[in-house]
């Protein structure tokens, strides 16, 4: 592991301490300042600020370069997060809600870690550069819920320590980021050599790479975000809310020790299809009951099939994209993921009060099922085309 990938994996892990912290108090935050209807309204905002932001990112890297933008982007979720804790202090709904926007800003930028990491290496360790540089999410699942439980009360009213705390650490990914020496992104040498977007969407295992990161994102972002309301429905306390957020980001980060290697030995599309049994694993888990080991269960499950959809996704990406086109290709694969996942995170409080958290879990089936259908199929025929055979 190069210099570069280790502090990309840093950079990874303060962006993921803020994100996992934000997921497991965002909602409860939410509901004490509004109503249950409207607790996810925050994250989703954030999951906005994120999508928005992915294609701007992208052409301000290829103007300034990634270093620059990194640390940028870190600052920007540095001064949404001092906002969101300014809001939980005077109890404005409506500006921590629109702190989350300049929070996805940094998501946005935290989302071309894994890309940056790909160009960092020889083309044969590409997988296990993305794997290590997700792994920073790891010390991130420790970090975030531990230091929601450390700060949560430390100030008055609840909570506001914690995103005082989150600014810091946003700070420090700043200074990550201000140490990385990555090489200059490749552009296209004209903008009549690009190719149109219905010929790049051509290739079925670009469109299916596209499609397995906006499933498995956006199901394990729609069952996450609505698992602390149905703990608490369930009335089980914040610690074991944070506790079962704790694993879940646990096991989507601590597999990309192994994803990368995993993919080399049995191949991209075997690993997502892997990715899909666990997510359906879990829902079964969610539909047996609602205590406490039912909810570790599951996001537990849910974490590791996200990681390897994800992590396959992305290689999958990579490996059916040109180097000019990487930009546009991998900010369009974002956009459409966050879109997915501020869609799930915006409707997900409201679902899970409207129709329970049983009932929500067998709604995340049939997308799952759609993209383990076209793996299958994509894995019998590889030379598939979307017209014709061979």
């Amino acid at each position: 592991m190069n210099r570069n990938i280790f502090l990309l994996a840093l950079s990874q892990a303060a962006m993921m301490t803020t994100i996992s912290l934000v997921l497991s108090s965002s909602a409860l935050v939410g509901a004490q300042l509004s109503s249950p209807d409207y607790a996810t309204v925050p994250l989703g905002i954030q999951y906005l600020g994120t999508m928005v932001m992915l294609y701007p990112v992208a052409r301000l890297m290829e103007r300034f370069g990634r270093r620059f933008i990194f640390c940028a982007g870190a600052l920007v979720g540095a001064i949404g997060l001092a906002c969101a804790a300014f809001g939980v202090r005077i109890g404005s709904f409506t500006l921590f809600a629109a702190a989350g926007f300049l929070i996805g800003a940094f998501g946005a930028v935290g989302q071309y870690y894994r890309f940056a990491a790909v160009d960092s290496v020889v083309p044969s360790r590409k997988n296990l550069a993305i794997s290590w540089t997700l792994t920073g999410g790891l010390l991130a699942a420790v970090a975030g819920p531990m230091l929601a439980r450390w700060t949560k009360d430390a100030l008055e009213p609840a909570f506001y320590a914690s995103f005082l705390s989150l600014t810091g650490v946003a700070l420090l990914g700043a200074m990550f980021a201000a140490g990385l020496s990555l090489p200059p992104m490749v552009k296209a040498e004209n903008k009549q050599a690009r190719r149109s977007w219905s010929e790049i969407a051509s290739n079925p295992k670009l469109a299916m790479a596209i499609l397995g990161g906006v499933v498995g994102y956006a199901v394990m972002n729609l069952l996450m975000t609505a698992t602390p309301l149905a703990m608490m429905c369930s009335r089980l306390s914040f610690a074991q809310t944070a506790q079962v957020i704790q694993w879940h980001v646990i096991a989507m980060f601590a597999p990309s020790f192994f994803t990368g290697a995993l993919i080399q030995r049995i191949g991209i599309m075997p690993v997502m299809l892997l990715g899909c049994l666990l997510s359906l694993g879990s829902i079964a888990v969610s539909l047996t009951g609602i205590e406490l080991a039912h909810f570790e269960a599951a996001l537990i499950l849910l974490g590791i099939g996200w990681n390897f959809l994800y992590v396959g996704a992305t290689a999958l990406l990579t490996e059916n994209c040109r180097k000019e086109e990487a930009a546009r290709v991998q900010a369009l694969n974002d956009t459409l993921v966050f879109l997915g996942v501020t869609a799930a995170t915006l409707f997900s409080g409201a679902m899970v009060n409207a129709l329970g958290w049983q009932t929500l879990n067998l709604y995340a089936i049939l997308p799952i099922l759609v993209v383990m259908a076209g793996l299958v199929r994509l894995m019998k025929w590889p030379r598939l085309s979307w017209f014709r055979e061979g």
